[in-house]
């Protein structure tokens, strides 16, 4: 038993949770307003201060410092750090950065976050200013044909570099001094390679230190992993958080005597583990706090409480983070945080939602619930400080939370009591909205709905919303959602624990009796943690063994010598080895710790066998192996533990007699107000049981039993509920808003978990890590029902090639048959996207009852060149091989052998060739299969639910509701047209490079809430590739109609079925059958996009290009895309360096680049000036260079290199884009827009991106400057975690 008191905090956004252990083994927690200036200046101290002078009966003054000779540790989370990057208040600080790439934070991985913002709302750098540092560093090359006498060195990995240019620091000395003059003290060092070769960012922070800056990071130091731009984010967010970290350090400490000389004090990383205060800084501390949580339902619930895998469900006031635990924590190595993307270990903590803070609003026929967040201030209606509904509301209106239980600290004053009768009037205020909408809808429910119906429908569309993300976490890495627990903690997850269980098939709910603390609970069980790692680059081969061994037994001394110096003794310290390992060629790197080597075997390292756990577990996330390619080692790892972890409370006694019942309360469920008994958990015993309906209080959270559910009190006095199956809600075809919405989240997490089968089974890089996929439902006519994940170019794409393949083949769709498509005129965009469609037969069906697609792109399909993109086709037999309604399966069996000869015929065409890659193409062709497998099982578990005409008359709604929504805004357009000319009718033009014309003309009829988009005018077909199928232009138009409706709206075929498409037959947008195409799918789309927000007045042009860059040899081949500047609009100025409207591709990173192809990268930074200008200003385009080191084959498909641009009301156009060769003789040459060329060894081509347009006239007054518009909307919360990042990365190609 301690001797003295022991603290663990976790000081978060809206309150501080304290748990403190005292001397004579009394438990002690509270919970204390992060912010409370009035009271206090820091609440850890103060919560320190109230304990101690509560327990020992001795004053400790406030204000005063504190005696902290009766500490023995102090351990915290903390948000410092997360809260300095979202309120951008952290440190002033600079970039130095290698020549050339002074832009390349900026520009990211050029990819916009949300594919459907005209303003492409991003997050500002970090960094105040950049100073370029004239130093090169080449990766040396056995294909490099240069000549050259460059220095050569050897990295402590073996690979060799050389030495181009090292830093001038002579010259840097006085560019630094000019920062120290502007205030600018911390700096951030990321040179090109660092990772590797270290020596040049050595040199360059000793010099910063010695002229006086008070915080450098190196990029090496920081995180030694290869890859410039997230390491480079990574380097600029510790040298933007760190200062901020050790102030806070400094003041914290400075609230004790002797500054807490003789108290341990240890911090949470984000990586699930504790670090000395002094070792505490920016980059490992951004999930400092939901770090606690994970530590604590893990280590209190696995193999304690359930031998089943364990979801953690943290749900607050303003967040709710879900995370899973199998025995070991689940890390990853990279992830983005507020639009900064961090390179270092984290806890795999996923927020996906806005908690009980989450607005709840009515639109379009469907209850939405978030993901605008109320968050702490204003907070709910119940909170009195005049916020929105929420979902706080929600349980209040329905007697969820209990206001008698909850402390008064509402309100102005914050002395008031949580407002159930404001609440409840504002519900009353959106039913009446909901009835009055209900009331215009036939076949919809007659009678009205009751306040508390509508309330239980947001709760119910809440938890279904939160499911969607669970079940992609655990099938994402090949388990099954309901052979987990769900560990709820956090002071709003026990009302709603239950019933998602009961949604995800789960058969028990865990409450820790310090859920509403765990993340301060959490802090107090953890070990304290060193890590060392180091690049590595070699192949896992017999030759490396040896090398492994010395690398990882180096590191783990490094671990243990620094554990050694927190003074813990050799048998409390325990090491994980592990490799970062990838299959050759990809991208999709694991970090593999060892399985045991067997006795004798010769084939592993003796640290363990890791190529068996590398194959294990790729074959459990992936479903296979791939038998003939490398395994890389990129990485090496250790990780040192020190046993900190303190003894869990003492066992509670068993109960003596049945529980009682503090109170009684009325508790609306689905069938209505029940009477339920409220128990106090401090009065419950070991063995309780607690029959649902029931509510169990504590000071800290509420648990909601439901009916079917039975609560037990453990032996530690935590809560296991045991799930029941619940009664079947009865659900007709006619329209219920709740179900609607409900529905949606269902249909779409069925295409999202058809992608997830369709990632983790294809082998190809496009889909397996480009993602450049996407998985569809569609009704029994073909129409859209849902698709995942919103691919610009896809959008109502694959509809088309649904519905084709209905009235071609009609009765000859079968049972057993799987149909493969790619032909523009059957519904494709280009022949590399290959669209296989399942038709659905359920029982005695006479024909299909829906049918389910998959569209994915194949890196080569045969054509004239490889990666079947050329710039130069000029039909589409030249372009790879075509399927219009081809049998990939028939009657079960799988047509290989057919299949093949149509993937090898291109190569039967003169210049031509078959598939260059037919092993890719057939192994993801088979992925696509079963992700259309997946979706079958699925909707037929949807149908044995509800029944067939249940789900199909769902299917019809879902679609009435996007309808619903086109035809609002439909109507609010024209309304404006009129008023602005007297008639609802829009023109605009805009014209190809070659000068083709397309025209449309939007006639508009507000009465109806319709339109018809007539391309009449336009240009013919072309003799090129710029024609653009019919399916592009669908697509490019349910693109517009969702970036100009402004929110979600399901994207489906009733977002066409208010308009009317003409497109003149034989036209560059309609083109004959053997037209080429792959210039339309890249480059017509982006200008129909342009033509279509032209006419509506949304926005100035964007780049209207995609920059395709391809080059290689008869060995390799590179594709990329490229940034440009976006459009600037009536309220925001257009984006520099992104890439805009029908692409969202990411570039790879400029190491990389280096490290797989014998190019350098000598230049990718923006373009001064190149965006329009305006009362608005377009974005810049940006200058890109590639220096080739040997000859290659370079192929350029650009457009916008004639005519710029353009602007709206009164701006100037974009910059046209241009394109380069700076031959290595000295001459330069330009290109052309479209074109093929042989490129000699010191070549250099340079790339000019075309800028955006200006709105408005310059020195015009801006609207959100005149009005204020802007200011105090609502903020969305901050989606973090493996989903997001997946996410982004599904919407960037």
């Amino acid at each position: 038993m301690a001797d003295k008191f022991e603290f663990s905090i976790d000081r978060g956004g809206t309150f501080t949770d304290i748990y403190a252990r005292c001397p004579a083994g009394r438990v002690r927690t509270l919970k204390l307003l992060s912010s409370d200036p009035d009271r206090y200046p820091d609440a850890p101290t103060e919560g320190i201060r109230r304990i101690l002078q509560q327990e020992t009966g001795r004053p400790f003054p406030a204000g005063e410092p504190i005696d902290s000779s009766a500490i023995s540790w102090i351990r915290m989370g903390t948000t410092v750090a997360t809260n300095a990057l979202l309120e951008k208040k952290g440190a002033d600080m600079a970039l130095l950065i290698t020549k050339g790439f002074r832009d390349a934070l900026h520009i990211g991985n050029q990819a916009r976050p949300k594919i459907f913002d005209l303003s492409v709302a991003c997050p500002d750098v970090l960094y105040r200013d950049v100073i370029e540092v004239d130093e090169r560093l080449f990766l040396a090359s056995e294909r490099c044909q240069m000549e050259h006498d460059y220095e050569r060195v050897t990295s402590r990995s073996g690979h060799e570099l050389l030495v181009v240019r090292r830093p001038d620091l002579t010259a840097l000395e006085p560019q630094l001094l000019r920062l120290l003059d502007a205030g600018i003290t911390s700096l951030a060092v990321v040179l090109m390679h660092s990772y590797l070769y270290p020596d040049h960012e050595v040199a360059v922070g000793a010099l910063a230190e010695r002229l006086g800056f008070s915080h450098v990071s190196l990029s090496s130091g920081v995180m030694s992993m290869a890859r410039l731009v997230p390491r480079g984010f990574t380097a600029a967010a510790d040298a933007y958080l760190t200062p901020c970290i050790k102030h806070y350090l400094k003041s914290f400490s400075a609230g004790f005597r002797d500054q807490l000389k003789d108290v341990n004090v240890l911090f949470m990383q984000s990586d699930g583990g504790l670090t000395p205060m002094d070792s505490f800084n920016g980059s490992r501390a951004i999930l400092s706090g939901p770090a606690g949580g994970v530590v604590g339902y893990a280590q209190t619930t696995y193999r304690r409480e359930t031998e089943l895998a364990v979801i953690g469900f943290d749900m607050g006031g303003t967040s709710t983070d879900v995370s899973r635990f199998d025995g070991s924590y689940e890390h990853v190595f990279e992830s983005t945080t507020a639009g900064v993307v961090i390179q270092a270990p984290q806890l795999d903590v996923n927020t996906v939602a806005a908690g009980g803070g989450s607005m709840l609003s009515f639109r379009a026929g469907m209850f939405v619930v978030g993901p605008e967040s109320a968050g702490a201030h204003p907070g709910p209606v119940c909170y009195k400080k005049g916020g929105p509904l929420t979902v706080t509301d929600a349980n209040l209106v329905l007697g969820r939370l209990l206001p008698d239980f909850f402390p008064c600290i509402f309100g102005p004053g914050e002395d008031e009591p949580l407002d159930s009768g404001a609440a409840y009037l504002q519900f009353q205020n959106l039913t009446n909205e909901v009835n009055k909408f209900l009331q215009t809808q036939k076949g919809g429910r007659s009678e009205p709905m009751s306040v508390e119906e509508v309330a239980m429908g947001f709760i119910r569309v809440a938890n279904e919303a939160m499911c969607r993300p669970i079940r992609s976490l655990t099938q994402a890495r090949g388990h099954d959602t309901s052979h987990h627990a769900l560990a709820c903690f956090g002071g709003a997850g026990g009302q709603h624990a239950c019933a998602i269980a009961r949604a995800l098939g789960m058969g028990t709910v865990f409450v820790h009796r310090y859920a509403g603390i765990l993340s301060a609970f959490g802090m107090a069980l953890a070990d304290v943690v060193h890590e060392a790692q180091e690049p590595c680059g070699r192949p896992y081969t017999p030759e490396h063994f040896a090398y492994f061994d010395e690398r990882l037994s180096a590191l783990t001394e490094v671990c243990r010598q620094k554990l050694r110096q927190q003074n813990f003794p050799d048998h409390k310290i325990t090491t994980e080895v592990h490799l970062h390992m990838r299959y050759d060629q990809t991208d999709c790197a694991l970090m593999v710790q060892p399985v045991a080597r067997q006795a004798g075997d010769g084939a592993a390292p003796a640290s363990g066998d890791f190529m068996a756990a590398f194959l294990q577990r790729y074959r459990k996330e992936f479903g296979f192996v791939i038998g003939d390619r490398d395994v890389i080692v990129d990485d090496v790892r250790v990780r040192g533990l020190g046993g900190a972890s303190v003894e869990d409370d003492a066992a509670l006694p068993p109960a003596a007699k049945p529980p009682c019942p503090k109170t009684e309360s009325e508790v609306y469920f689905e069938d209505g107000f029940h009477t339920v008994g409220v128990y106090l958990l401090s009065e419950l015993g070991a063995g309780h049981e607690i029959a649902g309906p029931a509510v169990i209080m504590d000071s800290l959270s509420t648990i909601l039993v439901e009916p079917d559910c039975t609560a037990t009190i453990t032996a530690r006095g935590d809560v296991r509920v045991c799930i029941g199956s619940g009664e079947r809600p009865r659900v007709g075809p006619e329209l219920d808003a709740i179900q609607l919405s409900i529905f949606s989240h269902r249909f779409m997490s069925l295409a999202e978990q058809m992608g997830r089968i369709l990632q983790r089974t294809s082998i190809s890089t496009n889909i397996k890590e480009r993602l450049d996929f996407s998985c569809a439902l569609f009704g029994p006519d073909g129409g859209l029902v849902s698709n995942a994940p919103h691919i610009p170019v896809h959008l109502g794409a694959m509809q088309e090639a649904v519905q084709y393949q209905i009235r071609a083949l009609g009765d000859a769709i079968r049972p057993g048959d799987v149909l493969l498509s790619n032909h523009p005129s059957a519904g494709g965009s280009h022949l590399p996207d290959l669209t296989v469609i399942t038709p659905v037969f359920y029982r005695d069906s006479d024909g299909p009852v829906f049918f389910v697609a998959s569209r994915g792109h194949h890196a080569d399909i045969g054509g004239i060149t490889p990666g079947s993109m050329p710039p130069h086709s000029k039909s589409l037999l030249e372009e790879g091989a075509c399927f219009k309604s081809f049998k990939l399966v028939e009657a079960g069996v799988f047509q290989e052998e057919a299949v093949t000869a149509a993937l090898l015929a291109p190569g039967e065409i003169p210049g031509s060739s078959g598939t260059r890659n037919l092993r890719d193409n057939l192994s993801d062709l088979r992925a696509q299969v079963a992700a259309n497998q997946k979706g079958i099982s699925l909707v037929g578990e949807l149908i044995d639910y509800y029944g067939l005409p249940v789900v199909q008359a769902y299917m019809a709604h879902i679609q009435q509701a996007a309808e619903l929504a086109v035809r609002d805004m439909l109507r609010q357009i024209g309304r404006g047209a009129s008023s602005r000319s007297g008639a609802a009718r829009l023109r605009f033009t805009d014209r190809m490079d070659d000068g083709s014309p397309i025209q449309l003309a939007v006639d508009i009829d507000e009465e109806a809430g319709s339109a018809v988009f007539d391309f009449s005018g336009t240009g013919y077909e072309v003799w090129g590739n710029c024609n653009a199928p019919r399916a592009i232009t669908l697509s490019a138009i349910i693109y517009c109609l969702r970036c100009m409706v402004g929110h979600d709206v399901p994207l489906n075929q009733g977002c066409l079925a208010p308009i009317q498409i003409r497109i003149p037959p034989g036209s560059l947008l309609d083109p004959s059958e053997t037209a080429a195409v792959v210039g339309g799918n890249v480059l017509t789309s982006q200008r129909i996009v342009d033509v279509v927000l032209g006419a509506f007045g949304a926005c100035a042009a964007s780049q209207g290009c995609m920059n395709n860059v391809t080059f290689g040899d008869d060995r390799f081949g590179y594709y990329e895309t490229v940034a440009g500047g976006a459009g600037a609009g009536p309220s925001w100025d257009g984006r520099s360096g992104v890439h805009s409207h029908m692409t969202n591709t990411r570039i790879t990173d400029p190491e990389i680049i280096e490290a797989r192809y014998p190019v350098v990268v000598q230049r990718f930074s923006l373009n001064p000036g190149t965006g329009g200008a305006g009362r608005h200003r377009g974005g810049d385009g940006v200058v890109r260079e590639l220096l080739f080191r040997k000859p290659l084959t370079l192929s350029i498909l650009t457009e916008r290199r004639v005519f710029q641009p353009y602007s709206l009301d009164g701006g100037a156009p974009g910059a046209r884009g241009q394109n380069l060769l700076l031959k290595h003789d000295g001459r330069t040459i330009s290109l052309g827009a479209k074109t093929s060329v042989l490129v000699s060894t010191g070549d250099t081509f340079r790339l000019l991106t075309p800028g955006g347009g200006g709105f408005g006239s310059p020195g015009g007054l801006k609207p959100a400057e005149a009005s204020g518009a802007g200011q105090g909307a609502p903020r969305t919360f901050l989606a973090r975690g493996s989903l997001h990042d997946y996410l982004l990365a599904q919407e960037s190609v």
